[in-house]
């Protein structure tokens, strides 16, 4: 099959983006995905879709849509879309899209006068950083912060993880620990770090005040030090032979608490 040399170099591309070699760009693949990249506002700069999908009466809106925002559009076989997807089963569409702003300066202005915030720490598996960006916008954190050495939040795993999360929770990408720690607590936010041997029970503390909840990986926790500038370290219990929840699961039980406190204030 013969491929236009435009599309090609978009092929090119997008699997730059993909390999996360080119900053400014997102790799967004799926029907809901891309949708939500849409209705999210993030800039539209391509679309690849395969024939089969294009020919689909289900996806005709919202091709439609995504063509009309976009410049840049090639419709490709399976096979050529199958060579840029990064699932096992590709869903007939890829959108290369701007990146959500990340800054610090950005971040700052999205909060309120009662931040919830995540704050995730060397977590490197981007399905985990995913799932927790989509469990906070749920339980009505309002933002998380991806320490150096954390999976980027934008990259494809993440975003299929947070499903459509990542484009609309304030995210602050790139701080250390140490500037991440100062900016909140520069804020009057206080730290609350997850640890296994905590004496305090998660619904023990007051998550009422303005908070960030600090996560460490899962194979090591949080080191004495990182611990050491929490105002609080909390624990949820755990019954039988089991010594810790996933780092997704620990996030969602330990945020609804604080969405359960929150909910009480009148």
């Amino acid at each position: 099959m013969h491929i236009k040399s435009r599309d090609n170099s978009l092929l090119r591309q997008a699997r730059a983006v993909r390999d996360g070699k080119v900053d400014e760009l997102i790799f967004v693949e799926g029907l809901r995905l891309c949708e939500e990249a849409l209705r999210s506002g993030l800039t539209i700069e391509a679309v690849i879709v395969s024939e089969e999908l294009a020919q689909k009466e289900k996806a005709a809106s919202l091709l439609a849509e995504l063509r009309k925002t976009s410049e840049r559009t090639a419709t490709v076989s399976e096979k050529l879309l199958e060579s840029i997807s990064y699932m096992k089963t590709p869903q007939g569409i890829v959108v290369l899209a701007s990146r959500p702003q990340s800054s610090a300066d950005h971040f700052a202005a999205k909060q309120n006068d009662h931040p919830l915030i995540v704050v995730m720490h060397r977590i490197n598996n981007p399905v985990n950083v995913g799932a927790i960006l989509r469990t906070a916008e749920a339980a009505g954190s309002t933002g998380a912060i991806a320490i150096q050495g954390t999976s980027d939040p934008f990259s494809p795993k993440s975003l299929r993880g947070a499903m459509g999360s990542a484009f609309r929770l304030p995210v602050w990408s790139g701080p250390n620990y140490r500037e991440a720690i100062d900016w909140c607590s520069q804020r009057h936010i206080q730290i609350i770090c997850a640890d296994v041997n905590a004496d305090t029970d998660y619904d023990e503390v007051d998550w009422k005040r303005p908070s960030a909840l600090v996560l460490g990986p899962e194979s090591s926790g949080l080191s004495p030090e990182e611990l050491s500038e929490a105002n609080h370290s909390v624990r949820i219990p755990m019954h039988g032979p089991a010594e810790s929840l996933n780092v997704g699961v620990a996030t969602g039980v330990l945020l609804y608490e604080a969405a359960r406190q929150r909910s009480s204030v009148t």
